[in-house]
């Protein structure tokens, strides 16, 4: 490997952020041609391809996210120099990219993602969407890890790991009775209106699954697919919501919301979902390799 050129890198940092070769090199006032050849010996410098070049668009490899991760810290490094010696205060961050699925809980969430807000080196960038667009993200490093209450399915077209970051029981939250009486589990689900989370959710499948096998036809007053809407609408609901007590942690300890009665045999899985690498992140590896308590 050959010396590193800062002014190669910094034209690749600039075509990165485009992801365009023409709109970069009109920011940076030089020739397509000649742009295109810096980036071409940079990549002979560095032994690795950069950018996959798909139609009009250049997409980042894996080593040009790498590549791109360190030319931002060393021009904001740079930056910081100049700032510390007019007296200014500057900080270093590692950034870390996470995408959560919609359906996930916003309490894990922040469980599992509030402890890197107060660490000074961490800059935490959270994305939300869909299954499919997050793990498309992933694939192509745009993210460093999704979030997900399932794992990684055995036929995805990636090479990836599901990592089990915490499991929780489901339970049958209700307003709290004027008159406290235990719940006849299951029989009264016969007769009481019950807000669901929708059927991509795991605990909504072996909810179904288990009273099929009991011979109960529950009332379904709403399905809900986001976790936020669904806490909000338990909220205000007459009757019970099913749904991990984590979802509405807040509720339960202001006494607004009971736990009615704990489902067993159903659990709720939480995920941390990462893509094979070269380079893993030591920030990703130390996330996923301490279990949440939640």
């Amino acid at each position: 490997m050959g010396f590193l050129n800062y002014h190669h890198l910094r034209y690749f940092r600039a075509i990165a952020h485009t992801g365009n070769l023409s709109r970069a090199a009109l920011n940076l006032n030089v020739s397509q041609s000649a742009l295109s050849i810096q980036l071409r010996q940079l990549e002979d410098s560095l032994g690795e391809k950069l950018f996959d070049r798909r139609k009009r668009q250049l997409i980042l490899t894996e080593a040009g996210r790498l590549v791109l991760d360190y030319a931002d810290v060393i021009f904001r490094t740079g930056d910081e120099l100049m700032d510390t010696l007019k007296q200014r205060s500057p900080g270093r961050r590692q950034v870390v990219r996470i995408g959560a699925v919609a359906t996930l809980s916003r309490n894990f969430q922040h469980a599992l993602l509030s402890p890197l807000l107060n660490r000074t080196n961490v800059e935490l960038v959270v994305r939300s969407g869909s299954m499919r667009e997050l793990l498309s993200a992933l694939q192509s490093h745009s993210l460093d890890m999704v979030l997900s209450n399932f794992p990684l399915r055995a036929d995805a077209q990636m090479a990836g790991h599901s990592h089990l970051i915490s499991q929780q029981a489901a339970s049958l939250i209700g307003k709290p009775l004027k008159k406290p009486q235990p719940l006849k589990f299951p029989d009264d689900l016969r007769n009481i209106p019950l807000i669901v989370p929708s059927l991509d959710s795991s605990i909504r499948v072996l909810f179904d699954v288990m009273m099929d096998r009991l011979g109960v036809r529950p009332i379904i007053a709403a399905e809900v697919d986001d976790m936020a809407t669904l806490r909000l609408l338990a909220r205000d609901h007459n009757g019970l919501t099913l749904v991990p007590p984590v979802v509405v942690k807040g509720e339960l300890a202001a006494g607004t919301l009971v736990e009615r009665h704990r489902i067993d045999g159903i659990t709720e899985s939480f995920y941390a979902i990462t893509a094979s690498r070269r380079f893993p992140s030591a920030l990703v590896r130390e996330i996923v390799s301490k279990p949440l308590k939640i």
